[in-house]
């Protein structure tokens, strides 16, 4: 028995080392979900439910059963916790039948769209603090447009199909509501639509920072998803039409020509090497993470909050440790925004 229950955890230990995300565990086949493995696996996932309904960032729900108390688990929208789990779960009980999944499902649904503003924002976690930027509508990294794609599912996917019609219903007017609240959250500068910032007041709708390097400002890399969102969408308002209108034309104006990003040899620190911007004429378009609201320069800031308008000025910890600048927009306008609006404009003929 000893040699047996070895040898299955050396298995568990070897397929998480092969598994880059959750996705993977969803695609297994049915017969997996019914193997000691796969019922094990969802038991993990089963067991690192808060007491709230969401599930911890940064943790492997999938590798091992939480044995601790359940207070002390603090759920999140962040980093795909909470929706990925969820997903999983699932796609477990269509395969098992298994009424905890169905439970569980049922309740972190019920989180998630409990979690949702009045005015169809998310905060990155639920109960929000009132006293840091938790509570701000949250863009960044994706989190309310990975929200907004979860309940899009839950209302219209068939998998779905086992939760109650009223749940999946107000997943579908949750969804109708998080549209309202990016158009509303776009910025204006000078009377014109640009783009949105990584997290917005969760009353006046008005673009705020966020950690301390993380100014308030027009973002190049969360535009992105909020913008294929907008895209997604599959009988645009007028108003949806403008917003995506709006916000890639700003993608134009925010092009940087002429540069590039290298890791340079750097003796003595920490890494060995140092994040440096070099001018380069063949180089690709860029886009920095952050944009000055008002002039549209590009920013930077240090753990001191202090806006910087080159990012050699900010400290080597930062500078080396953050996405500064990157290719984010480069599939949307070159592919994916071409081909929407000849889409949109045959619809309309």
């Amino acid at each position: 028995m000893r040699l047996r229950g070895l040898i299955a955890a050396l298995c568990v230990a070897s397929l998480f080392a092969r598994a880059a995300s959750s996705s993977e565990f969803q695609r297994k086949p049915d017969d997996w979900f019914n193997s000691a493995e796969g019922k094990h696996i969802v038991s993990n996932v089963l067991s690192w439910q808060s007491r709230e309904g969401s599930w911890p960032k940064n943790t492997n729900t999938f590798a091992q059963p939480f044995t601790g108390d359940r207070a002390e688990l603090h759920g999140t929208f962040d980093n795909g916790a909470t929706t990925d789990e969820l997903r999983f779960l699932a796609r477990a009980f269509n395969v098992q039948h298994d009424e905890q999944c169905k439970i569980v499902c049922e309740r972190g649904i019920a989180h998630v769209l409990g979690a949702q503003y009045p005015n169809g924002g998310w905060p990155q976690y639920f109960p929000p603090p009132k006293s840091t930027y938790h509570r701000h509508i949250t863009f960044n990294d994706n989190a309310m447009v990975r929200l907004m794609e979860f309940v899009r599912e839950v209302g219209r996917e068939t998998q779905w199909s086992f939760l109650a019609a009223t749940q999946r219903v107000a997943a579908t007017v949750a969804f109708e509501r998080g549209i309202d609240c990016i158009l509303k959250c776009q910025i204006k500068v000078n009377g014109k639509l640009t783009a949105w910032c990584a997290q917005h007041d969760e009353k006046d709708f008005s673009p705020r920072p966020a950690r301390t390097f993380e100014l308030a400002s027009i973002s190049g890399s969360e535009s992105v998803g909020i913008t294929r969102l907008l895209m997604s969408i599959d009988r645009p308002s007028p108003e949806v039409v403008r917003a995506v209108d709006a916000a890639v034309a700003w993608f134009e104006s925010a092009k940087i020509f002429g540069i590039k990003v290298v890791q340079q040899p750097a003796p003595g620190a920490p890494k060995g090497t140092d994040k440096v911007v070099v001018k380069d004429a063949t180089a690709k378009l860029m886009w920095a993470r952050f944009y000055e609201i008002e002039t549209n320069k590009p920013i930077f800031a240090g753990r001191d909050g202090v806006k910087k308008y080159s990012l050699a000025e900010i400290e080597y910890e930062r500078r080396n440790g953050y996405s500064w600048l990157g290719y984010w927009p480069e599939t949307l306008l070159e592919k994916e925004y071409p081909e929407w609006k000849r889409t949109v404009l045959k619809a309309r003929r």
